[in-house]
């Protein structure tokens, strides 16, 4: 089950990635990755996709707070939708460990991004781990 998931949430990343370069919704680059692959898309990666799109102002602004520094739109583009997949799954998925979100999201961008990606993301997940109680308080 756990390759599947983390080939889903790969997939999640790419998607996102993809609507986010084409400028479109999260929606249409669903429809468009489905029209034009002859693979069925995974359900989890439907569920991210849908969690992250309803959750994204929320996420974003978490990501940018406590980012220590770097803007949201100064990240590279892979890393900050790997941030957003596995803050949706650390913060509003309960079926996923806090440990496995993260550790998720560092394996995504070790294969899909740079050398100090993986450290980057690490860090600013984990410091989301931490305050997570009271993020989710309001």
């Amino acid at each position: 089950m756990s390759g599947a998931r983390s080939k889903a949430r790969i997939r999640a990343v790419e998607i996102l990635f993809e609507a986010e370069q084409r400028n479109e919704s999260v929606r249409d680059a669903l429809v468009r990755r489905r029209e034009n692959s002859s693979s069925p898309i995974n359900p989890y990666t439907v569920d991210i996709l849908e969690g992250v799109d309803a959750r994204r102002e929320d996420i974003d602004e978490f990501l940018e707070t406590y980012s220590q520094g770097w803007a949201l739109n100064r990240m590279p583009a892979v890393d900050r939708n790997a941030l957003r997949v596995g803050a949706w799954e650390l913060l509003y998925n309960d079926e996923i460990p806090d440990g496995v979100a993260v550790a998720e999201a560092v394996s995504v961008t070790k294969q899909l991004s740079t050398d100090d990606s993986p450290r980057f993301v690490n860090g600013l997940l984990g410091r989301l781990q931490k305050v997570k109680p009271s993020l989710l308080d309001d």
